[in-house]
């Protein structure tokens, strides 16, 4: 049994689960591509076909036409978090300012929050010069905050944010209540630097992108090591000048790499297209994406067929860095998600949940994303995005071709670049640390709404010690 928005038991109903996502099954079936056959020699070879190992190859190929260029990929392009995200084209910075501004200085970090905001209007370029059809719609992102606690984090973290020139502003409920109709909203604050898309119909548009420009895509080959200018397959070896990892959550996959960054789970729930008086009470017309300021926080988007899109942390991380089967979550983070959205938009409670699944992102020690690259040894590597990937593994994956083709860009000198960053703890510490992180920031979250304080929870004190963010 659940219980509905009002507490009642309700029966349960079993919701299509996993599948990879919800967005690749409004997909048609695609064309499998080949495997490796053997060992293949290339000019660069890149381990990952999502969109960082996708953004790579397309910006190698822009300046340089005449690479040979081999994505290998353990699935189908897209299998990863490229195709199971939340939708958001957003400017967000994963990790702390300060860390990245230790490296090398202010004025770099400021310049890296300029180019995540240009890299939104450059994908909406390319996928229109490409013809990517992924229901692109520029309209912001706005946060909610629905308790005192959360208030008060909210208004400080937007001045924080419009000092590192993240351009926030803060907006009354009542005008947000003219934009979306959100159940007990006390604050809210508003971005331009976010666009709303569907992740699926992207990457694969993506991956069609790059084939045209002569990039070889193997799917179901899996990399079992890499080496300096080298990567062994389980289907053959591939020797390059260049081997670029890019596989964010999947890292762990690689041997040797087990601890080098967490793979956390994220969960996602969508509904049937939203009834037209359903749609009216909650007013979601202008298409901006949704995210609160709880501890364990969720992230919502209005897709382009009416539904609402609905994600948040589940069973964060399994033991020993495994990962997910085919996008498959919890029946218990379904009937969790299922109950926030019901809170949030009350409108909504008796609209069909139509799928849940989930995706693995890459966490590093520090929280701070990474792009790095040694011209001795021909190995780079990006990621550590945080859930904030759509718009930084553009980025990275731009910034990664610009290194592997020894261009001095500005995108070369961003502080993320050459950073070096401690690996996590061997198990079980790893596991036990992340299960007292997320449960730290549940209890936060109760005693936040119980208290009606203004004062942020010491249990999420205590997270934040334990992770070290």
């Amino acid at each position: 049994m659940t219980r509905n928005a009002t507490g009642a038991h309700a029966r349960r109903v079993e919701v299509p689960n996993g599948h990879v996502s919800f967005w690749h099954t409004q997909l048609p079936p695609a064309v499998p591509r080949p495997a490796l056959d053997g060992d293949v020699s290339c000019d660069v070879a890149i381990i990952g076909g999502g969109f960082t190992g996708l953004w790579t190859a397309y910006y190698l190929m822009q300046a340089q036409p005449s690479l040979d260029i081999a994505v290998i990929e353990a699935a189908t392009a897209g299998y990863g978090a490229s195709g199971r995200n939340g939708g958001w084209l957003s400017a967000e910075l994963v990790g702390s300012r300060e860390r990245y501004a230790a490296t090398a200085g202010r004025e770099s970090v400021l310049n890296l929050t300029k180019s995540m905001q240009a890299s939104i209007d450059e994908v909406i370029r390319v996928a229109h010069a490409e013809k990517i059809h992924a229901d692109i719609e520029k309209s912001g992102s706005i946060k909610i905050a629905r308790n005192p606690a959360q208030r008060a984090r909210l208004k400080a973290h937007t001045a924080y944010l419009n000092d590192w020139g993240a351009e926030h502003e803060r907006i009354e409920p009542r005008e947000l209540n003219g934009r979306i109709n959100v159940d007990g909203v006390v604050a809210a604050a508003y971005t331009p630097h976010c666009a709303r898309l569907h992740p699926a119909k992207l990457v694969r548009g993506l991956a069609d992108a790059v084939e045209r420009l002569g990039v070889r895509i193997y799917e179901n080959t899996r990399c079992v090591a890499i080496e300096p200018h080298t990567a062994r397959t389980d289907r053959g070896t591939v020797s390059a000048r260049s081997v670029l990892r890019c596989l964010e959550g999947f890292t762990a996959t690689v041997s040797g790499l087990r601890r080098e960054w967490l793979p956390m789970n994220s969960s996602m729930i969508v509904t049937d297209p939203l009834p037209a008086d359903v749609a009216r009470q909650i007013r979601w017309d202008g298409n901006e994406t949704l995210s609160d300021s709880a501890h364990a926080y969720m992230y919502a988007q209005h897709t382009a067929d009416g539904r609402i899109a609905l994600g948040g942390r589940g069973v964060p991380y399994r033991f020993g860095s495994r990962t997910d089967a085919d996008g498959r979550t919890q029946a218990r983070t379904v009937e969790a998600l299922t109950t926030l959205l019901h809170r949030l938009f009350p409108a909504a409670s008796k609209v069909p949940i139509a799928h849940a699944w989930c995706g693995v992102l890459g966490v590093p020690r520090d929280w701070c994303a990474t792009v790095n690259f040694d011209p001795g040894t021909g190995l780079g590597a990006a990621g550590g995005y945080v859930g904030s990937g759509v718009t930084t593994a553009h980025l990275a994956g731009r910034t990664l071709a610009d290194l592997a083709l020894g261009k001095k860009t500005e995108r070369a000198a961003l502080p993320w670049v050459g950073r070096a960053v401690r690996r996590w703890e061997p198990e079980p510490l790893r596991w036990a640390g992340v299960q007292a992180i997320y449960a730290l920031y549940r209890e936060a979250d109760r005693s936040e709404y119980r208290s009606q304080s203004d004062r942020t929870s010491v249990f999420a004190k205590a997270a934040a010690l334990v992770s070290g963010r």
